[in-house]
C-alpha cells in the first residue's frame, strides 16, 4: 500500500504518495503528467508493477492537480517541485535503497531540466515513461536540448505510436546521448496504451524494461 505523504517545498507543502517496498535497491522519485494526477490509474498500475520488480515508489503532486484544476502548474514551478520531491527522498529513502527520478510526461522531462540545470547528486538516474518531446502536430527537438547536460543514465520508454514523440525523431536523439537508452513499446501511444489486440499489458513490459535499466546500473 502506498503511505500518503506531505512534501515540503519552497511553495509549500505538495501532496505524495510513497510506496515501500522491502528488500528494493531502489526508490523512484515518480512524477505524474500535465493531463491527470498522480492516483492516475497509470500511475497506480506502474507504482505496483514496480513494486512487484522490488522497485519503490515516491509520487509527488503538483497543486493544481490537487486542487482540481484543469490546467497544470507553470513549468519553472513544476521544476522547482520536482528537485524538492527529489531532496524529500533522501530523507524517506533506506540506507541500501539508491535513488532514480523522472516520471510520465511533464513529471519526467521537468526532471530533466532541473538535473541538467543542477546536478541533483543523490539521483542516479533518469527514467521517462513517455518523454514529451513536442506538441501533439508540431513536431520538433526543442524540448530535448537541455539533454546533453544532463551527465547521468537515463531510460526513455516510449510508445511507437506517441503523438508527443515522433520515433523518427526521438530516435536519434537518444542514439547521440553517450549514456542514454531506449525501450519502444511497438503500438502504445503517449500514454502506453495499447489497443487489445497487441497482446501485452504496457505497464508490465514498462517496469520491465525499468527494472532491466535499474539492474544495469549497478
Amino acid at each position: 500500500m502506498s503511505e500518503p505523504i506531505q512534501i515540503p517545498t519552497p511553495r509549500g507543502a505538495i501532496a505524495g504518495l510513497h510506496r515501500d517496498v522491502r528488500g528494493a535497491r531502489w526508490l523512484y522519485v515518480f512524477g505524474h503528467g500535465a493531463g491527470a494526477g498522480m492516483s492516475h490509474a497509470f500511475m497506480e498500475a506502474m507504482t505496483e508493477a514496480l513494486a512487484q520488480r522490488r522497485i519503490a515508489t515516491l509520487r509527488w503532486e503538483q497543486p493544481a492537480m490537487t486542487a482540481g484544476k484543469r490546467r497544470p502548474d507553470p513549468p519553472a514551478m513544476v521544476e522547482v517541485l520536482a528537485r524538492s520531491a527529489c531532496a524529500y527522498a533522501q530523507s524517506i529513502a533506506r540506507k541500501t535503497q539508491r535513488l532514480c527520478a523522472g516520471g510520465k510526461s511533464m513529471g519526467g522531462r521537468m526532471t530533466s531540466r532541473a538535473q541538467a540545470a543542477a546536478a541533483m547528486p543523490a539521483i542516479e538516474a533518469l527514467v521517462f515513461l513517455g518523454f514529451p518531446l513536442h506538441p501533439a502536430g508540431e513536431p520538433g527537438t526543442e524540448r530535448a536540448r537541455h539533454l546533453a547536460d544532463v551527465a547521468i543514465p537515463m531510460l526513455f520508454v516510449q510508445g511507437t505510436r506517441d503523438a508527443l514523440a515522433t520515433p523518427s525523431l526521438l530516435r536519434p536523439i537518444v542514439a547521440a546521448l553517450p549514456r542514454a537508452t531506449l525501450v519502444e513499446l511497438d503500438g502504445a501511444d503517449h500514454g502506453l496504451d495499447v489497443p487489445k489486440k497487441a497482446g501485452f499489458d504496457p505497464s508490465e513490459r514498462a517496469a520491465d524494461a525499468v527494472a532491466a535499466f535499474l539492474t544495469g546500473c549497478g
